[in-house]
């Protein structure tokens, strides 16, 4: 068995049909992140102008990072405005380079995210198939199906359970923020999960102390 192969751009991961036999299988829709920098550390000329020109806007420029304030004002100036403080501070858990300390972002994982967001933003528009701004269960699942992910259904029902109940019985819908980090959630735990399964095998042997730590950043990051 083994995982889906990755696919160069998002178009051509829409509507494949996974492996049914398959335990479990993943691809990765966005193909490899591009070197955007120059040798300084700052942008590289071919990166997008607007990733520069919103990166500038919230003064990463000044200080070459941008810190939670500074990202939500970067990505309101490429149209997503209204993001929640959960997710950007969940954007910059995620992205943050594994050296660094703070929670905060350089023009690498800044030009990752937003190259990143544009994909998912991309997903949701396509899936989101009643053009209500949010997505019912039924559309998550097809997002989740056809971009490879076969989650038992189990755990597709207990993200349902997570996600659409409004803690009252009522179900509500995912609007944008809550679809990104849903997804954003299941691909990189999938990713951890690899890792300790080499073989593809769909198992893996974890100790009490490498769970924990795969699972509770994740956990905090929504604190």
């Amino acid at each position: 068995m083994a995982y889906a192969p990755s696919a160069p751009e998002l178009p051509e991961s829409f509507g494949q049909q996974v492996d049914e036999e398959a335990r479990y299988t993943y691809a990765y829709p966005y193909g490899q992140p591009t070197n955007q920098l120059g040798s300084s550390g700052m942008f590289s000329p071919e990166t997008h102008p607007d990733i520069v020109r919103s990166f500038e806007s919230a003064g990463g420029n000044r200080s070459g990072f941008l810190d939670e304030s500074e990202l939500r004002h970067a990505l309101s100036f490429s149209g997503y405005e209204g993001i929640s403080n959960r997710t950007i501070r969940f954007l910059l858990f995620i992205y943050k380079s594994p050296a660094e300390s703070l929670l905060r972002l350089g023009p690498k994982e800044y030009a990752e995210l937003w190259n990143c967001l544009a994909q998912w933003r991309a997903m949701f528009d396509r899936y989101d198939r009643d053009r209500s701004g949010r997505m019912n269960a039924l559309e998550l699942r097809d997002a989740f199906y056809h971009l490879g992910y076969m989650l038992p259904s189990s755990v597709l029902q207990l993200i349902i359970l997570s996600q659409f109940d409004d803690g009252t019985g009522n179900t509500v819908d995912l609007c944008f923020d809550r679809f990104l980090e849903c997804g954003m959630t299941v691909k990189s735990l999938t990713e951890k999960f690899k890792e300790k399964d080499p073989g593809y095998t769909g198992y893996a042997t974890l100790s009490y102390d490498a769970f924990m730590s795969m699972v509770i950043p994740f956990i905090a990051s929504y604190d």
